[in-house]
């Protein structure tokens, strides 16, 4: 099975919700981590509001802030938008997803960028299969 991590600067949004969507929509197919180049005390309260109301997922019960040296070897690297590059993490393929950081704006735009991470999630998932 691939293992696939999403990555993002500060590991408290974005990374988290593709990695929980990961973990619920292609469990099957790939094992989801993200990490970041630095940490934050917790995971943004407003992905993890929206993530239980729109996935029932608690995002707060399973993941955590993580650096990239507590990854285990990983086959893909997704980084999320922000330019994260990421030389200590070899990998066999590399994407940027593109997305914009939703940290500060109003619920809409979470909503839109899970929805987001969602088709994408998805359309990797079929891509690895």
């Amino acid at each position: 099975m691939k293992r696939v991590a999403f990555i993002c600067v500060h590991n408290s949004c974005r990374s988290q919700i593709a990695e929980a969507l990961g973990k619920e929509l292609a469990f099957d197919v790939f094992e989801s981590y993200s990490a970041g180049t630095e940490t934050k005390p917790h995971i943004n309260r407003d992905a993890v509001r929206l993530m239980k109301q729109q996935h029932g997922i608690d995002m707060e019960q399973t993941q955590r802030s993580k650096l990239l040296d507590e990854l285990p070897p990983v086959d893909v690297v997704i980084t999320m938008g922000c330019n994260v590059e990421c030389p200590n993490l070899p990998c066999t393929h590399r994407e940027d997803w593109g997305l914009e950081d939703p940290t500060g704006k109003p619920d809409e735009a979470f909503i839109d960028v899970i929805q987001r991470i969602e088709q994408k999630v998805l359309a990797l998932r079929e891509r690895l299969s």
